[in-house]
């Protein structure tokens, strides 16, 4: 015999619980979680470069860009209302943002843990390099020689930026991950 709730005669409605939940959220639900990730993440680094004058070296700034094509995918996504295929597109296209600026924090983490004399020479900087130089020759450029992003000019908790930058990107980028895993389960 069935359950019949006394003051509607229906049988109770199962409540969706953690994970189903999460499941069960639309392409633009996701999508809109992602730019707010993307817009708060953005802020922060707006607010350290000029409430605290912080200037951002070159890696920072690529960060910048990688965050920013996370958020576009997002942002398009969160106006699209996308279906199923347009939810693993939009994941996609976020996901490859966010894995980015992942690997570009962990380059810069890493040049950070260099002992001094390997610490790559500084180059150019990136208004002059961008000026000269193709944007190919940019990007190896600031890969390859950034000895000024090895600098750590601010701590929080015994942790640098990139660092805590790389725990933001590594949260950013379980938001397309959660939509294509979402998208699957439909």
């Amino acid at each position: 015999m069935t359950q019949v709730d006394k003051q509607s005669g229906q049988p109770p409605v199962a409540r969706k619980g953690g994970l189903a939940r999460l499941a069960s959220w639309s392409g633009r639900q996701w999508c809109l979680l992602g730019a707010l990730g993307c817009a708060f993440l953005l802020g922060v680094a707006f607010v350290l470069q000029f409430a605290f004058d912080l200037a951002p070296c070159s890696l920072c700034i690529f960060q910048r860009v990688a965050v920013a094509v996370a958020g576009v995918f997002f942002l398009l996504g969160a106006l699209h209302g996308p279906g199923r295929i347009g939810t693993r597109i939009y994941a996609l296209g976020a996901l490859a943002g966010s894995i980015g600026a992942v690997v570009l924090a962990g380059r810069h983490i890493w040049l950070q843990s260099l002992p001094p004399d390997q610490v790559p020479a500084c180059g150019p900087g990136l208004n002059y390099m961008l000026e000269v130089l193709p944007v190919w020759d940019v990007i190896t450029q600031v890969l390859n020689a950034s000895g000024e992003c090895a600098q750590i000019s601010a701590q929080w908790l015994g942790l640098s930026i990139p660092q805590w930058s790389l725990i933001g990107f590594c949260g950013l980028a379980l938001v397309p991950l959660a939509m294509l895993w979402s998208s699957f389960r439909r």
